[in-house]
């Protein structure tokens, strides 16, 4: 996720950078850094670790003041959290500073090519690319800085949120945008730049919050320009008042971390297919899996090893992986696959899920997979986590850091890499026609829309039902096919944030037994899209409905048949049925995310759990 800060006017800087990194811890971060420019020298401070640590080591300087400054808070993508690491990253002449949010995917050739014209590189981040990639267009080109940023930014492919600053042009701050949130504060005679507003609500009320593909030229005493990046078209910025406190902001303008990454779920989609999926040309890029599809295309079975909302994903993963690119999948615990002496052969694939990429359990099914000679794909989150390091290769899911202990769009980023996968085996092996792989990939680029159209459309929804259920001591989740790992999700959201015992079963089986269990006090959510097994899953909706369960039903938008036999209606937009765990479990986190706030339940740190589970 990361954090950027930046101001340039007549105040000391340093405080409005620290404070301001404070401000964005929410954010989630591994190391930290800042950037001041006294009128004469570039000075930079840089620290693995937190906010206060930098304050610790860039205090110890005397001289650390100026007027002009940028910071930033790391989230690792590429290279491991360390000082050197850490931005602001400068350009080989130490002219150039930049800070920066997101990915450049192309890095790697275009850092070829500038090792041949003579940089060299000192950290192995991607921004350092790109600083000294602006720097080059600079010097061939005979460039100001704004123009050289502008040129450089139509040579990469990825995401981006950058400040840039060059000390032979020490009265502008140069910030683009592609992907990653950018709001520029526009105060009396000076300018504050951040990921949010949080930095600069306290100097000004006024804002322009920068649209894709936009960049933006700070200047003291001089009004903003704003240009499109592509074409060089000249915008008219719009001010706008900010009308918000410092406590709401801190999570985004959310009351919790959780209902903020719920939201976040289309954009994080987005960044992890985004460099991946080609949709317009049939391709999908994977590094991970195109420098080993040798292994995956002869692999006799697939076995994928995770524990709680990454082995749901895993889950859906069977499904989709059997279905596309015709490999057995078997699905593990993975707390019980090391201890039951599993047969794993050479030619066997495991892959490993999990959202930090330090869960104890997962790590030691891999050094045991590792062990018996299988190659071990992992995917995870966190650049540099143990898994990552662990692991024959993988893929992140550039999910950014979720803070709420309830995983959510870990579980959907998740099972966005591990569709990319199915596809890329499918169309490698032959087993999917052309009109269908191309039909996926396009429904797969709209996905992220459609997970926002849930959100708008089911929140409210939601929230009544939640007030109707929200004292029920038991709940049933039902699901069929691709939606029976969904099931197993919301209940174990459910149970995770409001202490409400939930179970979740594939709806064919309640008659083996918890079928018992209902009566008129028993709320029972079905997943029932008009896809796949929906004529079985009506008959199952009748089933409970004629022993008095109360039905909460998520449907595909515009259904009749269900709606006259359920309680309450949950739609969702039409999706194909392997894509619809994306789309169906947006209301059940929803759900869960209501009933423990209106049952005053701790909903970012349940209680018992942690976000990372490190020991077995």
């Amino acid at each position: 996720m990361c954090g950027i800060v930046g101001y340039i006017g007549n105040r000391d800087a340093y405080s409005i950078v620290i404070k301001g990194l404070k401000r964005l811890e929410y954010r989630g971060y591994d190391s930290a850094g800042l950037m001041l420019y006294d009128g004469k020298d570039l000075k930079i401070s840089k620290k693995k670790g937190k906010v206060t640590d930098l304050e610790e080591v860039s205090t110890k300087d005397n001289n650390f003041f100026g007027s002009i400054g940028m910071g930033h808070t790391r989230w690792a993508t590429h290279g491991v959290p360390n000082d050197v690491n850490s931005h602001p990253h400068l350009s080989n002449s130490g002219n150039i500073a930049i800070i920066h949010n997101g990915i450049i995917e192309n890095y790697e050739p275009l850092k070829k090519e500038l090792i041949k014209r003579g940089y060299v590189f000192h950290s192995d981040t991607d921004t350092e690319v790109l600083v000294n990639l602006i720097e080059d267009v600079q010097k061939k080109e005979g460039l100001k800085l704004g123009k050289a940023v502008q040129v450089a930014l139509n040579q990469v492919v990825g995401a981006y949120a950058i400040a840039v600053f060059d000390k032979n042009k020490p009265d502008e701050i140069v910030v683009a945008r592609l992907g990653s949130p950018l709001a520029i504060g526009v105060g009396e005679g000076e300018f504050f730049v951040a990921s949010d507003a949080s930095p600069f609500i306290e100097y000004t009320s006024n804002a322009i919050y920068l649209e894709d593909e936009e960049m933006a030229i700070v200047r003291l005493h001089k009004p903003i320009k704003v240009r499109k990046i592509k074409d060089d078209t000249l915008i008219d910025p719009y001010v706008q008042e900010l009308k918000m406190n410092l406590e709401q902001i801190e999570k985004g303008g959310y009351d919790h971390f959780m209902l903020k990454e719920i939201y976040e779920q289309p954009n994080v989609i987005k960044d992890t297919y985004r460099g991946r999926l080609l949709s317009d040309k049939g391709i999908i890029q994977m590094a991970g899996v195109e420098d080993n599809l040798e292994k995956f295309l002869n692999a006799e079975r697939i076995i994928i090893v995770a524990c709680g909302t990454s082995w749901h994903a895993g889950l859906v993963a069977e499904y989709v992986i059997e279905e596309f690119a015709r490999i057995p999948v078997e699905v593990e615990y993975a707390s019980e696959f090391r201890y039951r002496n599993p047969i794993i052969n050479k030619k066997d694939i495991v892959i490993a899920i999990s959202q930090s990429g330090e869960t104890a359990d997962t790590l030691a099914a891999i050094k045991l997979a590792k062990e018996n000679g299988a190659f071990v794909f992992g995917v995870c989150n966190v650049v540099g986590s143990s898994i990552s390091r662990e692991t024959n290769a993988g893929a992140y899911t550039h999910a950014g850091p979720e803070i709420g202990v309830a995983s959510t769009k870990a579980f959907t980023t998740q099972i966005t890499v591990l569709t990319l996968i199915a596809l890329r085996l499918a169309k490698a092996k032959g087993t999917m026609n052309n009109s269908d792989y191309h039909r996926y990939l396009m429904e797969l680029e709209m996905i992220p829309e459609k997970v926002t159209e849930a959100l708008e459309g089911t929140n409210e929804m939601t929230k009544k039902i939640a007030e109707i259920y929200k004292d029920s001591p038991n709940c049933l989740y039902l699901g069929r096919g691709y939606n029976f790992p969904v099931a197993l999700e919301g209940a174990l959201k459910l149970k995770e944030i409001s202490y409400i015992h939930a179970e979740g079963y594939p709806a064919a089986e309640m008659k083996h037994g918890p079928i018992a269990l209902i009566d008129e006090s028993m709320p029972v959510i079905v997943i029932a899209p008009k896809m796949g097994h929906y004529d079985k899953v009506v008959s199952n909706i009748q089933e409970i409905k004629s022993r008095s369960g109360k039905i909460i039903a998520v449907v595909t938008k515009g259904d009749k048949q269900v709606r006259e036999l359920a309680d309450h209606v949950i739609e969702i937009p039409e999706t194909s049925d392997a894509l619809s765990p994306l789309l169906t479990t947006i209301p059940l986190q929803l759900l869960s995310y209501h009933i423990a706030v209106l049952r005053g339940c701790n909903v970012d740190q349940p209680r018992n759990l942690a976000k990372s589970v490190t020991v077995e």
